[in-house]
């Protein structure tokens, strides 16, 4: 079983990059299923006050995954956030890195910079990309463009 496969069932699951699958928010089962794919990583973008049906960072360590909380909401749209993100990335390897929040929204404007960035892509293709995770919001899609843009001044 592919990491993809494993949270096939996620809301917007996505295979954005080799390394990197994505999606909302996981079941119990999706990360059980994920777990029996090898070393993963699971950055939750989520707030920790937001609800969830179970206790996510015990059950990932549980399971022998990495848990890495990087919140993307109101407080946490800048620099300092996305530079974590993009350290996360790369700081991987070879290693899945399973990227959610609760619906893809946040992931997929998380997502921008280090597609641009970090891999190259057009900013066309990278916004594409990241409707695909599942964006839909304007002002996350222009907080990872104007991160990138400010990166590529710099």
């Amino acid at each position: 079983m592919t990491p993809f496969e494993a949270i096939r069932g996620v809301p917007n699951a996505c295979q954005v990059l080799p390394t990197v699958v994505t999606g909302g928010q996981p079941t119990r089962e999706q990360l059980e299923a994920l777990a029996t794919t090898g070393n993963a990583i699971v950055l939750d973008t989520r707030e920790p006050m937001e609800p969830r049906a179970f206790d996510e960072p015990a059950l990932v360590r549980e399971l022998g995954m990495e848990y890495r909380l990087i919140p993307i909401g109101p407080h946490s749209m800048n620099d300092t956030t996305l530079k974590a993100i993009r350290s996360t990335l790369a700081e991987a390897g070879e290693r899945t890195v399973f990227v959610h929040c609760g619906s893809g929204n946040r992931v997929g404007g998380a997502l921008i910079p280090v597609l641009m960035l970090d891999h190259g892509m057009e900013e066309e293709d990278a916004v594409d990309a990241a409707m695909r995770v599942g964006l839909r919001s304007a002002e996350l899609m222009e907080w990872g463009l104007g991160y990138t843009r400010r990166q590529r001044a710099t």
